[in-house]
């Protein structure tokens, strides 16, 4: 009796590798930190001395915990700290712990583009965290849409995304509590966001393909009938010797739909190009100007410089400049020193703009 091998015999896993479904899980860190000078306006002491605010101070400390279940489910939680305000509470000043990020992602790169995928709970809203991949100086100050208060970065809600073949832009749109991550949902309004990226010389030369345009809008309501609105334009472009972005927001905010309610609009845009070197040095020059409401009535006295003011002549501009220093690093992590100048400039208004030097430091691993 003998036995010879078949010569066409395979394994069922022959010229197939099988995906990894090993659960994994990873932590990681992020840290803004900074030391602020303000050089305008002074400020007065207990003891009615005029000093000039400075402060050393954390504006972000994440611990990023993120994983896998398998090939296909994945999650995120992120704590996030904030400076307790409320002089009500025993914890006034105190940086307290609470969740930016938590959200299941099921990933669809079995069927679809890779790196498309849904999400559901807390999670970035579809703007802002993707002009953070782009401007990369958040660590310095929030975006324009941002610190003007009209966005917030993250949310509760469900979300997809999709990638476009060859790399030529996405697609990012989801339905969210419209009252931001720090905040429970208030009535039954939800927002629908959506974003669409298109990259239209991706298969070109080099120098085109980092140009990206860029289409958002945020539908809401504060209650039934009463609008809450955010439409943003961006247009982008990176090199890898300089990196730059004008975006253009407006907005619509209208509290209540009775008959004697506001209904105002707002506008405003930020230009900033940030030149680079192969050392890890680089320059931010940042303009932001903004029209908070371009109503043609008059503005209260208590808030312009005279009764003949209109609330559309009030207009509110920010300049930054600074210098940063890239730490070289393998991989992804990123770590960051910065000196920067922070002025504001407002007309007929009465509030006093600030202006500051600062320091920033960047830890993202």
């Amino acid at each position: 009796m003998s036995a010879a091998a078949v010569s066409a015999q395979v394994t069922p896993a022959a010229g197939f590798t099988p995906p990894d479904d090993t659960p994994s899980i990873k932590v990681g860190a992020t840290i803004f930190a900074n030391y602020t000078y303000q050089t305008e306006p002074k400020v007065a002491d207990t003891d009615n001395n005029l000093i000039n605010r400075n402060s050393f101070d954390v504006a972000r400390a994440y611990i990023n915990v993120t994983g896998n279940i398998s090939h296909i489910v994945a999650f995120r939680i992120t704590p996030d700290i904030s400076r307790e305000t409320n002089t009500a509470s025993s914890l006034a000043g105190s940086l307290e712990f609470r969740v930016k990020y938590a959200y299941l992602q099921t990933n669809f790169d079995d069927w679809m583009p890779k790196g498309s995928y849904a999400r559901f709970g807390i999670q970035q809203t579809p703007y802002l965290d993707y002009t953070e991949g782009i401007y990369r100086y958040r660590f310095q100050g929030t975006l324009f849409v941002e610190r003007t208060g009209y966005f917030a970065s993250a949310d509760a809600g469900a979300s997809f995304h999709m990638n476009f073949p060859s790399n030529y832009g996405d697609v990012h749109v989801g339905l969210f509590n419209g009252e931001n991550y720090n905040k429970a949902e208030v009535n039954d309004q939800k927002a629908i966001m959506i974003r669409a990226t298109v990259r239209p010389f991706a298969t070109m030369t080099p120098v085109l393909r980092g140009l990206r345009a860029t289409v958002f809008y945020d539908a809401d309501n504060y209650v039934v009938h009463a609008e809450r609105t955010r439409a943003i334009g961006q247009l982008t472009f990176e090199h890898p010797y300089v990196v730059a972005g004008f975006e253009y927001l407006s907005a619509k905010d209208q509290t209540s739909a009775l008959a004697n309610a506001v209904d105002k609009a707002g506008n405003g845009y930020s230009i900033w190009v940030t030149p680079k070197t192969t050392t890890g040095w680089e320059g931010l020059l940042r303009y932001d100007h903004q029209t908070p409401d371009d109503r043609s009535v008059f503005a209260p006295a208590a808030s312009a410089p005279s009764a003949t003011t209109t609330f559309d002549a009030q207009k509110q501009n920010r300049l930054i400049a600074g210098i940063a220093y890239w730490f070289p690093h393998q991989g992804s992590v990123s770590s960051a020193l910065m000196i920067d100048y922070d002025g504001q400039r407002f007309d007929n208004v009465t509030s006093a703009p600030v202006k500051s030097i600062a320091v920033h430091a960047l830890i993202n691993f």
